[in-house]
């Protein structure tokens, strides 16, 4: 990159007006953002994840159809490596690396693809294999199915977990010879449709965060046999919501010390200080997001981000270090703006 600094790449619903994926420029010590590059290469990238030493971008295309596209990381903004691969699955929400594949959580279809990434980072031309979770929930329009929603490695590398919202649980898996093998399903409490899980750094415990109930789940995660065990649900919101109240972000501060939720509709970031060994999650307070319909957050040197959908911009947030509390630090445009990542360019990690 042209000064070597950091960058925050910003996905968006090109069918709602959304750009593409922005690329922004991240001020030291205060981490605002300035817009110096826009790239629509694919349609709706909601989800983009950074490859480890910064020189790929990967992005889904959440679309009927179902797409990954990988960019290459140079000047001021990624740039096509390739053309889109196609998933075999519908409406892929999240997607991240393991095990030399880039893997997706398909919503609109309820599994699990796995495409193979080429030494240079460009992907394969076809998908190694699908895992299609079955099952469903009592939620009446939004569980009659699975609908897988993350998917990411555990912090041991060896296994993969993924969310179903669908089907009330969590997936567990493995890849064999490129295909997802499943390991073990753990079924969370009916009707409370998880979306998003943060591990804790340490590697002991993970939070799963629930959408259709307001609500988080404190799990001992058991790295050596792959394990997911619910410990316990706490709400993310104070009192009964007013309206419509639907989580959907969770992210965990890198010593450990807190964790942070992001809620639709109440349009509010929760903070917890987390106590023990990770295994006590305390509410602490709320604040606003800056804008509506938050969709997804990251925190990153200090500074949390938040993409807000329906008000079409990115704002970003100090954080006290002894109170965890976010503080806003300012906005920038990006309309249906639906996730945050960042990274420094190659040659400096």
């Amino acid at each position: 990159m042209a000064d070597g600094g950091r960058r925050a790449f910003i996905g968006s619903f090109t069918a709602a007006g959304g750009p593409g994926i922005v690329t922004a420029a991240v001020t030291p010590g205060s981490g605002a953002l300035t817009a110096v590059s826009t790239v629509n290469a694919v349609p709706d990238p909601s989800w983009l994840a950074l490859s480890p030493d910064g020189r790929m971008l990967y992005a889904v295309s959440e679309t009927a159809e179902g797409a990954v596209a990988a960019f290459r990381v140079t000047g001021d903004g990624p740039e096509p490596a390739g053309t889109a691969v196609p998933v075999c699955g519908g409406g892929p929400t999240h997607l991240s690396l393991f095990a030399g594949h880039l893997l997706t959580a398909n919503y609109g279809s309820g599994s699990v693809s796995a495409v193979p990434v080429r030494p240079d980072g460009g992907l394969g031309r076809t998908v190694s294999g699908v895992l299609r979770h079955t099952g469903s929930g009592p939620h009446p329009q939004r569980q009659q199915g699975p609908h897988a929603h993350q998917v990411q490695p555990d912090p041991s590398g060896r296994w993969a977990v993924c969310v179903d919202l669908g089907t009330d649980s969590v997936r567990v898996f493995t890849l064999t010879d490129g295909a997802p093998v499943p390991h073990r399903e753990i079924a969370l409490r009916p009707g409370s449709g998880p979306r998003h899980l943060a591990f804790h750094p340490h590697g002991a415990y993970a939070y799963v965060l629930n959408e259709l109930s307001p609500s988080l789940v404190v799990c001992r995660w058991e790295a050596v046999e792959g394990g997911l065990r619910p410990l316990a649900e706490i709400p993310v919101l104070p009192g009964t919501p007013a309206g419509d109240a639907y989580p959907s972000g969770v992210a965990v501060s890198s010593d450990g010390r807190f964790v942070w939720t992001a809620t639709r509709g109440e349009d509010v970031l929760s903070v917890f200080a987390v106590e023990g060994d990770g295994d006590v999650l305390t509410p602490r307070t709320t604040v606003s997001c800056g804008g509506r319909w938050p969709r997804a957050i990251t925190v990153c040197d200090g500074v949390l981000y938040v993409a807000n959908e329906r008000s079409g911009d990115v704002t970003w947030f100090s954080l006290d270090p002894e109170t965890g509390v976010p503080r806003r630090g300012g906005s920038m445009p990006v309309p249906a703006a639906t996730c945050v990542v960042t990274g420094r360019p190659a040659s400096d990690s």
